[in-house]
């Protein structure tokens, strides 16, 4: 996600959960200097009537690259006048490529984008802000925050994913639970309950620090009541009560020996499948992954339930964004794309090429999302789901909180004193910006 947002997605996909996975596995645009959809005072643009015409530049990463030249087909037919190249960019060399091209003002004309990135390329200048014309009420309210930076829309949600609890519903039955926790007493409870009653050595997976941790233990610090910045975004807002809160429960599952240190990595879910750890956080992609791992025994005894609230019960969100850049000659006919590529029968077709959640509300009314019976539970759970905020900085401070964290968990670090270092160290490298 590179953060999936910049962690690579497995190939087994989010969804086709069951279906697939568990059977496997513009703008006609009066200035170029509009705001959008943003809080500046300068006239918003709109996207011009008629179909899209001329050439475009498209990059996409990953999987998304390989499979987008099939949905621009789509797009192609609706409007034939148009000529759509699409260069899928592998996810370790996209970042460079597109702030060299950025420099050298040669950035495609539209680009799928990591919801991380935005903060840093529209405070290099090279995002067109986002016309009217965009049902901004449709996308889940956490994913069109990813757009958005200094009030200034840049772009729309394409996808998303959010984390949940996965659990293995035969132990939990063991253990006592015929339903799921709801709060974070009952996610203690049930941890316990796993290992003195099922027969499991941790009664939860969860992250002791190391690279992207923080997307496992904001959800609790955001539940908590937490926040990273202040509204302005201008500060950063770690060493607060609720940040200590949400960082105290977290360590208590190591502390009580629920969780463990000593796992080794990437055994996720062989360790769910022979029960030594029945619940795991992640995303919709583990599904298909643990039903891989543990073949037609496990399907039915995967379940998954909603991040347990304190003061909320708020989960994270990753996924992509679409934008256009600004430097783009044909921004009228990039928006009109960027707008097909956010409607709901698209963001539906779409999931049905790569299984990536839509980040359109409407399109998971879809039967082939709306039937499965794990997805509907990531729907709800995108309706509570925040990202981190989109500052120029953030990867940085992020490695930061990963490390102050693994302190945490494996050296006993007080959360207070944890969350004294990720203020001092996320003030000392900035927020970033112009």
């Amino acid at each position: 996600m590179f953060t999936h947002s910049i962690r690579r997605r497995l190939v087994i996909g989010s969804a086709a959960l069951t279906a697939a996975a568990l059977a496997l596995g513009g703008c006609g645009r009066s200035s170029d200097t509009g705001t959008g959809t943003g809080s500046g005072s300068q006239p918003t643009t709109t996207v011009s009537e008629g179909p899209a015409t001329g050439n475009l530049t498209v990059w996409a990463m990953g999987t998304e690259g390989e499979n987008l030249p099939k949905l621009i087909d789509q797009f192609k037919q609706a409007n034939p006048g148009v000529n759509v190249t699409v260069t899928p960019i592998p996810w370790d060399a996209a970042h460079d490529k597109f702030t060299t091209a950025i420099a050298a003002g040669t950035p495609p004309d539209a680009a799928m984008v990591g919801t991380t990135w935005m903060g840093e390329f529209a405070d290099l200048g090279a995002l067109d802000p986002t016309p009217q014309g965009f049902d901004n009420s449709g996308f889940y309210e956490g994913a069109l925050d990813t757009t958005k930076v200094g009030g200034t829309q840049y772009g729309v949600p394409w996808y998303v994913e959010t984390r949940l609890v996965f659990y293995r519903k035969d132990l939990a039955a063991k253990a006592g639970f015929s339903t799921p926790p709801t709060d974070w007493d009952g996610l203690k409870a049930m941890a316990k309950a796993m290992k003195e009653k099922a027969g499991a050595k941790y009664g939860i997976n969860l992250q002791p620090g190391g690279d992207g941790s923080w997307q496992t233990v904001m959800p609790f610090a955001w539940s908590a009541g937490a926040n990273i910045t202040n509204d302005d975004q201008k500060q950063f807002t770690f060493d607060t009560p609720q940040m200590q809160e949400g960082l105290k429960y977290y360590q208590s599952f190591f502390t009580e020996k629920l969780a463990g240190t000593d796992l080794p990595p990437n055994q996720t879910e062989a360790q769910f499948v022979n029960g030594q750890v029945p619940m795991f956080i992640s995303g919709p992609w583990m599904a298909g992954s643990v039903a891989k791992a543990g073949g037609d025994a496990i399907k039915p005894n995967i379940g998954v339930f909603q991040i347990p609230k304190n003061k909320t019960a708020t989960s994270f969100v990753g996924g992509s964004d679409f934008v256009v850049f600004k430097s783009s000659k044909n921004k009228d006919s990039a928006w009109k794309l960027v707008k097909f590529l956010s409607d709901a029968k698209t963001q539906a077709s779409w999931f049905k090429l790569s299984s990536d959640l839509p980040a359109v509300k409407s399109a998971w009314q879809d039967p082939s999302i709306a039937s499965d019976p794990l997805l509907p539970v990531f729907g709800k759970q995108l309706e509570d789901a925040k990202a981190p905020p989109a500052i120029v900085n953030w990867e940085q401070v992020a490695k930061a909180f990963d490390t102050e964290v693994e302190k945490m968990a494996k050296s006993g670090q007080s959360p207070a004193d944890t969350a004294k270092a990720i203020q001092t160290k996320a003030t000392a490298i900035g927020t970033g910006g112009s």
